[in-house]
């Protein structure tokens, strides 16, 4: 039977709760009937990751026990993703999904809330840092910042999370997790003073970081940043002209020398405030590319968590240090 107007109006307006209803099943089906999903039975967890900063977590705690996919790759902002057929089927039959939570994949919400009601194991690590460490968000009454991995000490919780949630899964290796997480601690500890040693070489009146979206306010509590991002937490709401115009007033009063724009979301809205700033009469270059929601590719030399933070500051340095 053809469906009605308003049945078809519905189902336009809901497309991931369309897309889960039709996939779900079929993914579950596949899930019950050991359909190869082109994951080796080998004995080791299977996990789904969504994003690749996630997944560079799993990887690290679960070792040689757990198999990791990512559903997102280099790049890709986690936002604004919605789950592919492909994706759904991963999910459905994997040992568990690990997801960061707090909203991050904010398109996949309904997928994930479906595959945890039907069974599947689904473990947000970032949810395991206390609300009172937590950034509440400006925008979404109840809601916080999820970009909790600019900070590395915020990201040792994560660790910890991913460890119980493997161990639970895997008691016989759990002293190898709990291990690998006590290892991921003490690197995310030297990371932090790495960090800050680096940071040393901006003077305190230069450390004003303006990017593309709000991703780096841990970052800057952390390390003592004042923090503007011309979009907000979520990259789905599109900046507009009074923003942009609000964005180019403060970075022309402050005399910045550099804004910069993050590699998983389009710098045409950034170069919009960097032609506003001269047309009031001041210069802003744009500098490296930083790395936000999403870790580089293989060849980046920020395909890690570790690796995508030095680099950030290490961009941070080269546009706002003393030259």
């Amino acid at each position: 039977m053809m469906p009605t107007p308003t049945r078809f109006r519905l189902w336009r307006q809901r497309p991931l709760a369309a897309l889960t209803f039709l996939l779900l099943p079929l993914a579950l089906f596949a899930s019950g009937c050991g359909t190869d999903t082109g994951a080796a039975d080998d004995g080791r967890i299977q996990a789904v990751a969504t994003t690749s900063i996630v997944a560079d977590m799993v990887r690290q705690i679960g070792g040689e026990h757990v198999r990791v996919q990512a559903l997102m790759g280099p790049n890709v902002d986690p936002h604004v993703y919605r789950p592919s057929e492909g994706d759904v089927t991963r999910m459905a039959t994997a040992d568990v999904v690990f997801t960061n939570g707090l909203h991050l994949e904010g398109k996949m919400g309904e997928a994930l809330e479906q595959l945890g009601s039907r069974g599947t194991v689904v473990r947000a690590i970032a949810e395991a840092i206390p609300d009172s460490l937590r950034r509440e968000s400006v925008t979404y009454q109840g809601s916080y910042d999820p970009h909790v991995w600019m900070n590395p000490l915020l990201w040792i919780y994560a660790a910890e999370e991913t460890a119980r949630a493997l161990a639970d899964l895997d008691p016989e290796h759990a002293a190898d997790y709990q291990a690998n997480a006590a290892a991921a601690v003490d690197s995310l500890r030297a990371l932090d003073a790495d960090l800050r040693q680096r940071l040393s070489a901006i003077p305190e009146s230069r450390r004003v970081l303006v990017t593309a979206h709000d991703a780096f306010e841990y970052f800057g509590r952390a390390y003592d940043f004042r923090v503007r991002g011309l979009q907000g937490l979520s990259t789905a709401t599109e900046a507009g002209t009074a923003d942009v115009q609000d964005l180019a007033r403060f970075v022309t009063e402050q005399g910045l020398p550099t804004m910069f724009v993050e590699t998983s979301v389009s710098e045409r809205t950034i170069r919009a405030v960097q032609e506003a700033v001269r047309a009031r009469g001041g210069t802003v270059e744009l500098g490296e590319p930083l790395y936000s929601d999403a870790l580089g590719g293989p060849a980046s030399g920020a395909d890690t968590h570790a690796g995508m933070l030095r680099h950030n500051v290490d961009a941070m340095v080269d546009g706002l240090g003393d030259s």
